[in-house]
């Protein structure tokens, strides 16, 4: 179960708290453990009169439940009052929800100046004032949480809300300047535009409505906003009846209206409008300087007499490379369906390799046999054609020649084994670019579907040549880190030989491309003959792997990850060298006939053997899950501080009864940290092994570590001096 936000030690101040959302905002923050400050003027939705009666049956409701709260009646316009009625209660202010509002609806033509003062001085100028005098608390105590209450009037526009629309949307700039002047003080503000029933709203929505419309479909988002362990800043949500989504700006990629030295005129404006208003390549800039860019690149165009690309360039990216990450990175693929048959998964083994001679093939080649079964690695079958066929080369931002295009790395990752027969879908998006200055490499995910059942989850590392020096960066956290294999002799090598027809057999699976069947075309890319196809030499590794250690069980198959090096002939002999390290095994593939390597940093990981002892995956009743846990969670609030303070990889193994239970690594050295269970893909730089109890003694300080370790309780490989470093990691931010 998951551990409950808590707002203890916190104190709130809820505006316009005495009914409706306000309500509802105090009554949720107090049962949480808040200390909250309810403010209701007690006026009428006009904002007339005044009455300390709302504000005071809040409070009365929120100790009747064993909480902590003071009211306050005094009007947002003077907000200095508001923040010191916190202060005297309790001695700070650390979130504030500026709920206040009153109505004066009129249509825009009898709106007095009257109406529209007094909504701008409740909604926008207090929820100024308010939050003007709470500020510099908030930034000598290094955290503050603010939340602005727009409304989808203030959004989309409402007929006679003029001036509370103008209002609402003036709030939402207000909030995103907050948010930026904000960020280094760890004050974030965001902005909601509720819809719930309130004494707002019965006045533009039927009866009916109203009822489905709770108060209570919009707290969970205020108070998660507000928590400590929540980083959004900036953000817009609409939320109402259960739902909640956000919002962001779009524009189009428009049109250059003006030429050099020439005027320009309303005809060429209306020339071009259906290109000013085709949303068909739309941006998303997301700060002022992403959107002046633009501007910045229309004046040199204009000198230049050029008009915009149909990718404009971020202002990293060079104007030749063709490879914009800003526009590519996050975008989808086609949705593809791929539809199979018994015959397409024999069609694939005899691809691999897989022949009747062996008896041991039959489970793979024929449809009748007990246990016929599907190859794992026939999982890059249906993301290939995705891949394929779902327009790579048109996203926004990747113009290439897709005869450069190589494939670099694949990891595949079955979450259960693939069925023999059926439709998968599959989704591919843009994970990440980098630039490896001679070309570009794109991160390719693609997650596979069976009836909306996650099947498995591929990742193709493309590499295009002369794509590079765009400016962008060179590694990506997103990506799947090949292994070099244990630096001693092999445990099982693996020989196996090719047909001349090897490639001729693969290509029926879907992979067409001419370089592996056509002579001519593959001179034209400095190959003698055709080659084979990399996904097939990896389909051969595999099943040299399945086999010399999971007995061709396909069920014990959980994930491989290889590195293209070199092509190989049809005809020619695959080498395949193991190594065993658990459940992982590492292999790396040769040409027996040249001894040049074909795949490298290679692994494939292995379930456990069903009905044998689970190792790594058995954790029941290990107290230490609660502790990496609560360090996966700081992590995620703090992980860029623990990186600074840390910067190293620790890897534990937790034994129960004297045998390993549970595998955890814990990233305090790359981006903002991470933490991982189960065997690591890369290198750590400390590995603790040590029982499930000593762990739990060294968490609560009855077991000094450097103590433990010379009682031999703690082992550690690698370097021992970051064992200084535990107590950061388990004391100061593992607390349970």
């Amino acid at each position: 179960m998951a551990v409950p936000l808590s707002f203890a030690g916190k104190v709130v101040l809820v505006t316009g708290a005495g009914g409706g959302l306000g309500r509802e905002y105090a009554l949720a923050f107090g049962e949480r453990g808040a200390s909250v400050v309810v403010n209701d003027l007690g006026g009428d939705i006009k904002g007339g009169g005044k009455s300390s009666s709302a504000a005071d049956k809040v409070v009365e409701e929120i100790k009747a439940k064993g909480g902590k709260a003071v009211a306050n009646y005094d009007s947002v316009e003077d907000g200095e009052k508001l923040i010191k009625a916190a202060l005297d209660a309790f001695g700070r202010i650390d979130i504030l929800v500026n709920n206040a509002g009153i109505l004066r609806d009129r249509s825009f033509a009898r709106t007095s100046d009257l109406d529209w003062d007094l909504i701008h001085r409740v909604h926008l100028r207090g929820s100024f004032i308010v939050t003007r005098a709470a500020w510099n608390h908030m930034k000598k105590q290094q955290f503050g949480r603010i939340i602005m209450t727009s409304s989808a009037a203030g959004i989309y526009g409402n007929f006679g809300q003029a001036n509370y629309s103008a209002a609402k949307l003036g709030l939402l700039g207000l909030a995103n300047t907050l948010a930026i002047e904000g960020q280094k003080y760890n004050i974030h503000c965001n902005t909601i535009a509720p819809t719930a029933g309130s004494r707002l709203t019965q006045t533009v929505m039927p009866p009916d409505l109203l009822k489905s419309l709770k108060a209570e479909y919009v707290a969970p988002l205020v108070l998660w906003l507000c928590h400590e362990q929540c980083q959004e800043n900036g953000g817009l949500f609409e939320v109402g009846a259960g739902w909640i989504g956000k919002l962001r700006w779009e524009r189009t990629l428009g049109s250059i209206v003006r030429h050099k030295d020439q005027h320009m005129t309303p005809e060429e404006v209306r020339d071009k409008w259906d290109q000013i208003c085709d949303f068909t390549s739309a941006t998303k800039p997301a700060t002022i300087q992403e959107s002046l860019h633009t501007l910045v690149e229309v004046l040199s165009k204009v000198e230049a007499g050029e008009g915009l690309r149909a990718n404009p360039a971020h202002a990293l990216a060079s104007s030749t490379s063709g490879i914009n990450p800003s526009d590519a990175i996050g975008k989808m693929l086609g949705e593809m369906t791929f539809s199979y048959t018994h015959m397409h998964c024999v069609l694939y083994a005899l691809g691999v390799g897989l022949s009747t001679r062996e008896p041991d093939h039959l489970k793979f080649l024929y449809e009748g046999h007990e246990d016929f079964s599907c190859l794992p690695t026939f999982g890059v079958i249906p993301a290939q054609a995705s891949m394929l066929e779902g327009g790579l080369g048109s996203l926004p931002g990747l113009n290439f020649d897709p005869t450069k295009l190589l494939h670099g790395e694949q990891y595949l990752e079955l979450y259960k084994p693939l069925p023999t027969s059926g439709t998968l879908t599959s989704k591919a998006s843009v994970a990440d670019i980098l630039d490896k200055g001679s070309g570009a490499l794109i991160l390719l995910d693609i997650h596979t579907y069976s009836n909306h059942e996650l099947v498995c989850y591929n990742q193709f590392s493309l590499f295009i040549v002369g794509a590079g020096g765009f400016g962008g960066k060179r590694s990506s956290e997103r990506a799947v880190a090949t292994v070099p294999p244990p630096n001693r002799a092999p445990d099982a090598v693996v020989t196996d030989e090719t047909t001349r027809d090897q490639a001729a057999l693969y290509r029926l699976s879907g992979d067409w491309n001419p370089l592996h069947i056509d002579p001519n075309f593959a001179a034209l890319g400095g190959f003698k003959s055709p080659i084979l196809h990399g996904l097939c030499s990896f389909g051969f590794a595999a099943r040299h792997v399945l086999r010399q250690y999971a007995d061709n069980d396909v069920s014990r198959f959980k994930s491989i990850k290889v590195r293209f090096v070199k092509p190989v002939l049809p005809g020619q002999a695959i080498q395949t060298l193991m190594w065993k390290e658990g459940n992982r095994i590492h292999f790396e593939c040769k040409v027996k006939e040249t001894g040049a390597v074909v795949l490298a940093g290679a692994y494939i990981d292995l379930h456990t053997a069903s009905g044998a002892p689970t190792a790594s995956a058995k954790t029941e009743g290990l107290q230490s899950d609660l502790v990496f846990a609560e360090i996966g969670r700081r992590i995620k609030d703090l992980g860029g501080e623990l990186v600074k303070k840390v910067n190293a990889i620790f890897g534990w193994e937790i034994t129960k009864g004297g045998k390993t239970a549970a595998q955890w690594t814990i990233d305090l050295k790359t981006g903002n940290g991470a933490l991982h269970k189960g065997l690591y893909n890369g290198k750590t730089d400390v590995t603790f092994t040590v029982s499930d109890e000593d762990f739990m003694d060294v968490v609560v300080g009855k077991l000094n570590p450097q103590k433990a370790f010379f009682a031999g309780k703690l082992k550690v490989r690698g370097n021992i001096m970051l064992s200084q470093k535990l107590e950061t990691i388990l004391k100061d931010y593992a607390k349970l």
